[in-house]
């Protein structure tokens, strides 16, 4: 967490890989939402290409200031976590940017601990 709470972080190898993204596409931002097929997955848009709406939930920035957003009834199932984006191999969906990559976003989760959601949820 990089002595700042948060809700959501990136591994390294996320940074690297969300750095390139931005380096061939410009300004981008994550969605996570509750849907299915890769609805557990966080996915990669390029700003603006994707609609956040009042039923989101802006959890944090990651990397060099990329929004993270998250539907609203995903965010009720998750508020109790720490989320870290990291990048693994395979195939995600073909909607996210690093899917030509041969690689895909993936998110990890931890509880937060009961000092940290009352930071976090002042």
């Amino acid at each position: 967490m990089g002595g700042q709470l948060s809700r959501v972080a990136m591994t390294g190898a996320a940074v690297a890989l969300l750095r390139r993204l931005v380096d061939q596409h410009g300004p981008v931002m994550f969605h996570q939402s509750g849907g299915c097929c890769d609805g557990s997955a966080p996915m990669c848009y390029p700003e603006g290409e994707f609609r956040v709406g009042a039923s989101d939930v802006l959890l944090g920035h990651v990397g060099d200031g990329t929004p993270f957003w998250m539907s609203a009834d995903q965010y009720a199932y998750w508020r109790h976590t720490h989320l870290t984006v990291d990048v693994v191999a395979g195939r995600g969906s073909g909607f996210s940017l690093e899917a030509p990559e041969g690689v895909r976003f993936l998110i990890r989760s931890r509880l937060l601990t009961d000092d940290e959601l009352a930071v976090l949820d002042n």
